[in-house]
């Protein structure tokens, strides 16, 4: 397997031999581990992890130590059976689905719900879904009690392959999205993608996009693969391709676990997000899944990449044909105010000192940060893919 590349300084470039990464123990199951100064987790990868977390629960109570469940309401009907196997009879809370959730308000329902229960320091809480509830319940688990350990078990295409490893968690404020939240890894994320096959094809396709971020920053050779064959749950590389994001996210994350490099390090992983944010939030929390918004964003990065010098014409229609390609939208699906977006972009968690800061392209395969885009760049992208 070819190795991974990918920029953690401007001065300094790291090889990432997947080979040492991705040492499974077979086909079906395997374990990478994610490590971070003195925490240690790992991410298993199994075909079935109903049995699995079963066991942990039972040894969790067998040590005293209780658990609790926090899911959406979505997860909680579709997947009745494996929650049952799973969770048994653990107090268990669901949540609204959809990314409206991710507020202070539902917040104060997991504490709420944590505080009735009586949950102490020693408790667990299992988040089974998506990015939202992994995001909320990350940062509710990070914050209750000044914080207890949570266990992610994404049941998405994203949540597999980006929101449940890193230890990010956080939730949407009215100025923008995941501006408020703290860094809080798993002691463990299960990624079952059996789930996938029920998941509905908008949502699969939404993950498809963190998909092609991480070859485009990272990984041309799995850049070629998605061009070549687009992803699909019955797709028999999947679960490793999954396995390829998660261990380069694991290597950029452990490189630089809080964001605080100058340049580049876990910034990288925001590939396409400045723009992406920017039309969630506008656009309104929900009218885009944020993995459609991330994907008008790697469009809206490659322009500006390529407006910078930095790649071609063939390569931004590469990447606009990969997009399309996976059901995505590749431009606005209708105008949105530039101003709204300029502003939107101004309470980016990567800006410093009031300057915009974005991830651009070099080439497929690598991406750097840069703080001096031009303003007017970044609006002639925007005009470009139907800002008005």
């Amino acid at each position: 397997m070819r190795n991974l590349r990918f920029r953690l300084t401007n001065s300094t470039q790291k090889r990432v031999d997947w080979r040492k990464l991705l040492r499974f123990k077979d086909s079906v199951s395997a374990v990478l581990q994610v490590k971070v100064a003195d925490h240690r987790y790992p991410i298993n990868f199994q075909a079935d992890c109903g049995g699995t977390i079963a066991r942990e629960v039972a040894a969790g109570y067998g040590e005293g130590r209780r658990g609790f469940l926090v899911t959406d309401e979505q997860i909680a009907t579709a997947q009745a059976a494996f929650l049952a196997v799973a969770f048994g009879k653990m107090p268990s809370l669901a949540l609204p689905a959809g990314e409206g959730t991710k507020s202070l308000t539902q917040l104060g329902v997991i504490w709420d719900f944590l505080a009735e229960h009586r949950a102490d320091r020693r408790s667990v809480v299992w988040l089974v879904g998506g990015g939202v509830v992994g995001d909320l319940g990350g940062f509710a688990a990070a914050t209750y009690l000044r914080g207890i350990d949570c266990v992610q078990v994404p049941t998405t295409l994203l949540a597999m392959v980006d929101s449940s490893v890193g230890g990010k968690t956080g939730l949407n404020l009215s100025a923008g999205k995941n501006l408020a939240g703290a860094f809080h890894h798993p002691t463990a994320v299960h990624i079952c993608p059996a789930f996938l096959q029920t998941l509905p094809p908008r949502e699969f396709a939404a993950g498809a996009a963190e998909v092609i971020k991480y070859g485009l920053l990272g990984d041309a050779a799995l850049f070629s693969m998605l061009e070549t064959q687009p992803l699909a749950p019955d797709r028999p590389q999947l679960t490793e391709i999954i396995r390829r994001c998660c261990a380069l996210k694991a290597a950029v994350v452990e490189s630089d676990p809080q964001e605080t490099a100058a340049e580049n390090g876990r910034a990288l992983l925001n590939l396409g997000h400045t723009f992406g944010h920017a039309i969630e939030r506008v656009a309104g929390y929900g009218a885009y899944l944020h993995g459609e918004a991330v994907a008008v964003g790697l469009c809206a990065a490659a322009r500006l990449s390529r407006d910078l010098g930095l790649v071609n014409e063939t390569e931004v229609a590469r990447i606009d044909r990969c997009v399309a390609a996976h059901g995505l939208p590749t431009r606005l699906r209708e105008p949105l105010p530039l101003a709204a977006l300029l502003n939107a972009m101004a309470n980016d968690k990567k800006n410093r000192g009031g300057a915009l800061r974005f991830v651009v392209l070099e080439t497929i395969g690598r991406a750097v940060t840069r703080g001096d885009v031009p303003a007017a760049a970044a609006e002639a992208v925007w005009r470009e893919l139907g800002a008005v």
